[in-house]
């Protein structure tokens, strides 16, 4: 399915309930396995407001709401990060905001959890921005990375913070302490210093900024 290049217009309160609604169905059944009539008793809306709010199929749906959560968080993490020059801190605020948003919203983690990494669109989400995260501290040498490392390094980027959101989701560690030792064990593997690397994972995190 190809992306469409028209910038996107806010949803509508009744396309967010749709779309939340959809994220729990999505992970709870499979894409294969959520129908209209679960949806509209999910959503709370009639199935008429179903039809005239997706799209032709929910594999389609489901396609849409994927890119647009890839693009929204996208657009968020960039804005939270950016007056942050230092690659290093950038990685570590990317990831702890990923970590504690799956803790604030649940249904959003899970459809992460479950999907990140059979979607295009949201393997993008998760390995477009540190790649470039990557190239800047290896220019910069703040991280020790031979070329041929670095799709290794993203992918390990990618399944760190992911095994961070399910410890989360499974009760298993807070949100902090899972979002900062997840960013501090992939400082320290890059070449941070483990001091500076455990200081840079445990600063203050901003809050995740607003887009329109």
């Amino acid at each position: 399915m190809t992306r469409n290049p028209r910038v996107r217009k806010p949803l509508s309160s009744v396309q967010k309930r749709i779309q939340q609604a959809a994220l729990h169905l999505f992970v709870e059944k499979g894409v294969d396995g959520v129908n209209v009539k679960d949806l509209a008793r999910k959503a709370k809306v009639a199935r008429g407001t179903i039809y005239n709010h997706r799209s032709a199929s929910m594999e389609e749906m489901f396609q849409e709401i994927a890119s647009q959560l890839s693009a929204e968080m996208h657009k968020r993490v960039a804005a939270t990060r950016a007056d942050v020059e230092d690659p290093a801190k950038r990685l570590s605020i990317g990831i702890r905001l990923f970590v504690r948003r799956a803790h604030q919203e649940r249904d959003w983690g899970a459809f992460i959890l479950r999907f990140a990494m059979s979607t295009s669109s949201m393997r993008e989400m998760w390995l477009g921005p540190p790649r470039k995260d990557l190239a800047a501290g290896i220019a910069s040498d703040r991280y020790k990375l031979r070329p041929e490392q670095v799709s290794a390094a993203i992918t390990m980027i990618a399944t760190t913070a992911l095994g961070a959101i399910f410890l989360v989701l499974k009760a298993n560690r807070s949100w902090r302490r899972a979002g900062s030792d997840a960013a501090e064990l992939m400082l320290r593997a890059l070449g941070v210093s483990a001091r500076e690397a455990h200081k840079i994972a445990t600063a203050e995190l901003p809050e995740l900024a607003s887009v329109s």
